[in-house]
């Protein structure tokens, strides 16, 4: 699946432009998998009795960690694997959804369960609870169903759970979801998805008419224009909604997902400010509070356009792989985690942040024949 879409995002052009990085590009080989070895052992050391990571109602968490270890090339046949992917089939619910029966995340868990069972079901095993699931999540989209409205702020998106407003992060795990499960990019919940994904946006457009859209007009992306609009970068003081990186990457990934060509404003708004505010050491416009979904959602997003190098704005060419991988190197723990001190997130919780350092570094192997 990966290697087609990497096909046609070459097929229409959607590349960053600028000279290719020299063969070699990526960490050397050796440190990445050294890196990974420390981080899958730590989760491995973590895993309670009943297959949880972190706490037995953290549906979420444990299903991001199997997640990790799957995409970190450990096989679904590990014993640890095997009691996060049993944990997840656990919490599967008579409705198709996979959420803890307590929880208030069901988009959340169900989404990250999906993405899971996905990267586990080589022979088909989940081929039916997978396609319930997706079932499930589209059944709890906000659409006209529940709204009645195409121009309802809230339309298209995906919030923590039915009732909850939907927010960008949200519907993004949503989009990717649907992406891993081989849902088509002309889907309706796909397109649906998309509508909200666009007016999360700083750009004026015909898609984007919100109040919001003219008073910052970065390009960026924000969290929600929904119940009132809300950033966690904070408002401009004539209640603009401020970008910054990790919801700007994650809007672009989830416009390529969902079928938005290279020639597409939005797109190239997007690709414009992130080239603008390039840098590793911090999620811009968030300082150091969520580092690490902020590293996951830069590798998924730089991955997926298919380019070997990033030009930012100042003409600077960057072998992104090679130094995220490197940056994340230098913050691992001598016990083979990450944790994050700005904790909020849950990013203090060192099973969450070194989850999300795995699946970054899973994206930075150099292409095969680089």
């Amino acid at each position: 699946m990966r290697l087609l879409l990497l096909s046609g995002l070459v097929a229409c052009g959607l590349l960053f432009s600028g000279h290719r990085v020299a063969a070699g590009i990526g960490p050397a080989p050796e440190q990445l998998q050294s890196s990974i070895k420390k981080g899958t052992a730590f989760l491995k050391s973590t895993q309670a009795e009943d297959g949880t990571w972190t706490s037995p109602t953290s549906l979420g968490i444990t299903g991001l960690v199997t997640y990790s270890l799957l995409v970190s090339d450990v096989p679904a046949t590990d014993p640890v694997v095997q009691k996060g992917l049993k944990l997840i089939e656990a919490n599967i619910q008579p409705d198709g959804g996979i959420y803890n029966p307590k929880s208030n995340h069901k988009n959340y868990e169900t989404s990250i369960s999906v993405m899971a069972l996905t990267s586990a079901n080589a022979d088909g095993h989940y081929n039916d609870k997978i396609e319930k699931a997706v079932a499930f999540l589209k059944e709890i989209q906000w659409d006209e169903g529940e709204i009645g409205d195409r121009g309802h702020a809230s339309f298209g998106g995906a919030g923590y759970g039915s009732h909850s407003r939907p927010d960008l992060s949200n519907t993004a795990f949503f989009i990717e979801a649907l992406q891993a499960a081989g849902i088509s990019s002309h889907d309706e919940a796909m397109q649906d998805a998309l509508v909200f994904v666009s007016r999360c946006q700083n750009l004026p457009s015909k898609d984007n008419t919100t109040p919001f859209a003219e008073k910052v007009k970065d390009g960026g992306f924000y969290y929600t224009p929904a119940a009132g609009g809300s950033s966690q970068a904070g408002n401009t003081p004539d209640g603009g909604l401020r970008s910054y990186a990790s919801m700007t990457y994650a809007g672009l990934k989830s416009m390529i997902y969902a079928g938005v060509n290279a020639d597409d404003p939005r797109v190239k708004a997007a690709q414009e400010w992130i080239k603008k505010f390039y840098t590793l050491q911090e999620n811009p416009g968030m300082g150091q509070q969520g580092l690490f979904y902020y590293y996951q959602t830069f590798a998924k997003t730089l991955d997926v356009l298919g380019s070997d190098e990033f030009v930012d704005t100042n003409s600077v060419s960057h072998d992104w792989r090679k130094e995220l991988a490197e940056r994340l190197f230098s913050l691992q723990q001598a016990n083979g985690s990450w944790t994050n001190p700005a904790e909020r997130w849950y990013e203090g919780d060192p099973n969450l942040a070194t989850a999300y350092a795995l699946i970054a570094l899973s994206r930075c192997d150099a292409p095969a024949g680089k």
